[in-house]
């Protein structure tokens, strides 16, 4: 599948500003922050889009933290090798194409479309192999051979499962016991209470043709991927065992990440990946930002409505990607002050030291990807009216726009 294109990103390496730090990154699993120093090349993967709808800051705010991590990685050095899937077959889509008289294959690619305009404005560095479902469905197939060979496939009226539990390292990603997880696999598309399921958690590797849905003949037979097994496949194919970084929105952690990362570890018999990181979930008026609830902001609206995508990029990085957080409309105002303020600052022939200040940002990211501090350093040096380098704002233009990736 066609990515996005890639901005361009300004060597800091190459201009005599030295190597970024190494970064530390909060991996889910163990609960801690810890380095990700690759050597020479740092390999990722990030769960895309289910194509149903628009682009929403929430997703912004995910795909903008792992562009986070690309830069730093880049700044340090690093080649950085980056798959990301986009899910397009899945329930949801097929139900959004139903209830508006769409074909399916119609609505994914048009908002596949437009998230590829949206990641290119907001400068959004694109995955190496960007890659759909319906385009690996044979390398599915194959990782399910493997796993019934490895004995944890069994089978459920047509369906194919997999027996979470072949999988002695199941539940160390998101460190939830078993009640909790019941609590929430039905409210993230699992199955607790079908009938003839060895147990609650197991979770659907091969769905059998159901009529008037798209399916696919194979030796499993005719149907479609589950979920979590498309992202193993995908994964395992382009990235290998064991890759640095497995990332997403925290609503990712349980299931999918943690059953990906079972199904990929039992035919491996290796870890997945070497951390779990993600990003947190963002809010509107008081309730998670999500599609079903339709309290949606929108990227390719608030570029219609004028703003100017470097503003959005700043709204975004003022907050942790950690973190829990609720847009509010000032929110873009706010960036908008922001971005007018570094790009007069930027244009004076003298300004406080612009080394000190790639420093204090580089520090920020290695930090967690800490960006509201990066924002503050700049802020700071934007507001001081010393004046001593008159290499300064170019210094500070280049970083922003390497580290940060915004353009001013």
């Amino acid at each position: 599948m066609r990515s996005w294109s890639r901005p361009d990103v300004p060597s800091l390496g190459d201009l005599g500003l030295g190597e970024g730090p190494v970064v530390r990154v909060h991996d889910t699993a163990s609960g801690e922050v810890r380095p990700s120093d690759p050597s020479g090349s740092a390999r990722m993967y990030v769960c895309g889009i289910t194509p149903y709808d628009a682009t929403h800051m929430g997703h912004a705010s995910t795909y903008l933290a792992f562009d986070l991590l690309q830069r730093a990685w880049l700044d340090r050095g690093l080649d950085v090798d980056y798959t990301q899937n986009v899910t397009d077959v899945d329930d949801p889509l097929i139900e959004r194409a139903q209830a508006t008289g769409v074909e399916w294959s119609d609505l994914a690619a048009r908002e596949i479309e437009l998230f590829r305009q949206d990641m290119t404005a907001l400068r959004i560095i694109p995955p190496a192999s960007y890659v759909g479902a319906v385009e690996t469905i044979d390398l599915v197939v194959d990782l399910i051979d493997k796993l019934d060979r490895a004995g944890s496939v069994y089978q459920v009226d047509d369906d194919l499962y997999f027996d979470v539990h072949a999988d002695a390292g199941f539940g160390s990603v998101s460190g939830l016991d078993e009640a909790e997880m019941l609590r929430i696999f039905p409210e993230r598309g699992g199955d607790p209470d079908r009938p003839g399921k060895k147990h609650p958690l197991d979770c659907l590797l091969w769905q059998a043709e159901r009529p008037g849905e798209p399916s696919w003949e194979t030796r499993l037979g005719t149907g479609r991927p589950g979920w979590h097994v498309e992202c193993a496949a995908i994964a395992l194919e382009h990235l290998g065992v064991r890759f640095d970084v497995q990332g997403g929105g925290s609503d990712l952690v349980f299931p999918h990440h943690e059953m990906s990362a079972s199904e990929a570890t039992v035919v491996t018999h290796e870890p997945f990946a070497d951390a779990y990181v993600h990003a947190g979930m963002v809010g509107f008026e008081g309730e998670k930002m999500s599609k079903s609830k339709g309290n949606l902001v929108l990227v390719s609206q608030l570029r219609a409505d004028g703003r100017d995508p470097m503003a959005i990029r700043l709204a975004l990085l003022a907050h942790h990607y950690r973190s829990d957080w609720e847009w509010f409309d000032d929110e873009i105002t706010q960036a908008e002050v922001r971005l007018a303020t570094w790009r007069d600052a930027v244009s004076r022939t003298l300004a406080p030291s612009g080394t000190e200040v790639l420093q204090a940002v580089r520090a920020a990211l290695a930090d967690d990807l800490d960006a509201p501090a990066a924002l503050a350093a700049i802020d700071a040096w934007a507001a001081d009216d010393s004046a001593a380098d008159p290499q300064a704002g170019r210094t500070v233009r280049t970083a922003v726009d390497a580290l940060l990736g915004v353009a001013l």
